[in-house]
């Protein structure tokens, strides 16, 4: 399995092309909070993914990531839309470095994971410390939406097994409502598709691409979200979600 601590470190532009192959995800988050002159902040912002589709109607967006290379991507896009609502910042997400109350909306892609996958050292501390940090940050009225991995390669949702205890806290301890999306990648030739694939996903994945010449590779995401999120109930866990 490829190294994807890595490759945000070190290939952040070849992430970035693998990202864009997929759709935009602004329709997906404005149909659970319509996001127009909203202060939005995006955790894990990796490449731009989600402030890239934010930052044009948001009132102010901070973009976080661990990685400062994948931060210069993002910083790279938003210039270049000449947006000035915006900043980046290296973070940690147990460690955000934000006023209280200062986000309507919260998004994180494919990122808490990493800290709350079954997995990882003390992933279940990690996830309390992180959900404590967004109820901090986020304003009473306000949302948080997370995305992460249903399945590559896949038709129909088949998470790995490791993210199974996460998600499962997300819904029945935390109060998130979810659902799944389809977030296909759709390449331009099966050369690209095989090398993007293997650069990300492994060889396992690279090989059936090459094998089956395939253009569209298949993916489900999950999105998971919180509204009118009392405070001290979430703090510990036990969360008012209007869904």
């Amino acid at each position: 399995m490829p190294d994807h601590a890595k490759i945000y470190l070190e290939e952040a532009e070849k992430y970035a092309r693998l990202i864009a192959s997929q759709p935009p995800l602004d329709g997906v988050i404005e149909e659970i909070r319509p996001f127009e002159g909203l202060d939005i902040v995006d955790i894990g912002a990796g490449t731009g993914r989600l402030s890239a589709v934010l930052a044009p109607r948001a009132k102010s967006l901070v973009a976080l990531d661990a990685s400062q290379a994948m931060l210069n991507e993002t910083a790279r896009q938003l210039s270049e839309a000449k947006l000035s609502n915006w900043r980046t910042e290296v973070a940690d997400h147990r460690r955000l470095p934000l006023e209280d109350g200062c986000a309507d909306l919260v998004v994180a892609g494919w990122s808490v994971c990493y800290l709350a996958s079954a997995d990882a050292p003390d992933w279940e501390d990690n996830l309390r410390i992180v959900m404590s940090e967004l109820k901090r940050i986020v304003r009473s009225k306000g949302t948080i939406i997370l995305f992460e991995t249903m399945g590559t390669g896949v038709e129909t949702p088949a998470p790995p097994d490791f993210l199974l205890p996460y998600y499962a806290q997300l819904a029945n301890l935390y109060g998130f409502a979810h659902r799944w999306i389809r977030t296909d990648y759709l390449f331009e030739s099966t050369k690209e598709a095989e090398e993007m694939t293997r650069f990300f996903f492994g060889d396992e994945l690279g090989d059936r691409v090459a094998r089956e010449e395939l253009l569209r590779v298949p993916e489900c995401g999950g999105v998971w979200w919180l509204m009118r999120i009392d405070p001290e109930r979430f703090l510990h866990g036990i969360c008012d979600s209007k869904r």
